[in-house]
């Protein structure tokens, strides 16, 4: 890759948007630049708006890992400067993971090697995640005597619960794929070699789905945590009611009824 290369890539394939991290020369990690860009990439998703142009999102990572976290570097080259630089990189991402947050498609985490620090928040601000046999996770952060950011001390609680989360983030130990998928921190894992295919083949199956009911699904389960069953319930109603008026649901409908494949416009 070229020093000119942009360090976030945002292109779409039919109705799946892809956000590729692309500094590979050192793993993507996440300095200010990259940041920016993937702030910047994600802003262009939400922008669509009502236009049903993008049906999910995957988030991916080019070379030979997905994110080796933050650019740990930039911190050593002026330590008194490390608060501000700092402070810069976690102002683009977070608000990056509150747009993430409240799209109305499925994000979809594509991973393999490195997934580290701001990398392995990152991927668990997704809905789904697949995983290459090859991926290997820390949180990393206790390390360098840093705390979580990018929403890993928020969703990796909800994901494997709290005491292993926090066994990962104070120990910041190594764990493969395979352990990944066992405490439910990954969907799936795949062969390296079959990762591309897998992810668009997983892609492609949400883009071709209820696209209304997606939105609906991630954000109840997204916002069960905050209510009570009361207010879940009531969510659930409003939700149902609101699908019901769509043409993907007298779609479905009728495809049930017809007992044949339902065909999907996301509308």
């Amino acid at each position: 890759m070229s020093d000119t290369a942009p360090p976030v890539l945002l292109t779409r394939e039919g109705a799946v948007s892809w956000i590729r991290l692309n500094r590979p020369a050192v793993l993507n990690a996440l300095d200010e630049p990259t940041a920016a860009a993937l702030l910047d990439a994600c802003r262009s998703v939400a922008d669509e708006g009502g236009q049903g142009l993008t049906r999910v999102l995957v988030i991916a990572g080019n070379g030979r890992g997905f994110m080796a976290g933050g650019d740990v570097g930039r911190f050593n080259d002026d330590p008194a400067a490390a608060p501000a630089v700092a402070g810069a990189i976690i102002a683009h991402l977070h608000e990056a993971v509150r747009i993430l947050d409240r799209l109305d498609v499925p994000v979809l985490a594509s991973v393999h090697g490195p997934v580290a620090g701001a990398g392995m928040s990152l991927a668990t601000a997704a809905d789904l995640c697949i995983a290459a046999d090859d991926a290997k996770f820390t949180m990393a952060y206790a390390r360098i005597g840093a705390t979580p950011d990018g929403s890993g001390s928020f969703h990796l609680p909800r994901l494997v619960g709290l005491r292993r989360a926090m066994e990962l983030a104070m120990l910041s130990e190594v764990i493969d794929a395979a352990e990944a998928l066992r405490i439910g921190l990954v969907n799936r894992v795949v062969p390296a070699a079959d990762l591309a295919a897998e992810t668009a083949k997983l892609a492609e199956r949400l883009a071709a789905g209820p696209t209304v009911a997606y939105s609906g699904i991630r954000h109840l389960m997204r916002q069960s945590f905050d209510r009570t069953l009361d207010g879940q319930l009531d969510a659930e109603r409003d939700r149902f009611l609101a699908t019901a008026v769509t043409e993907d649901f007298r779609e479905g409908i009728a495809a049930f009824t017809a007992k044949r494949r339902p065909n999907f416009t996301g509308r």
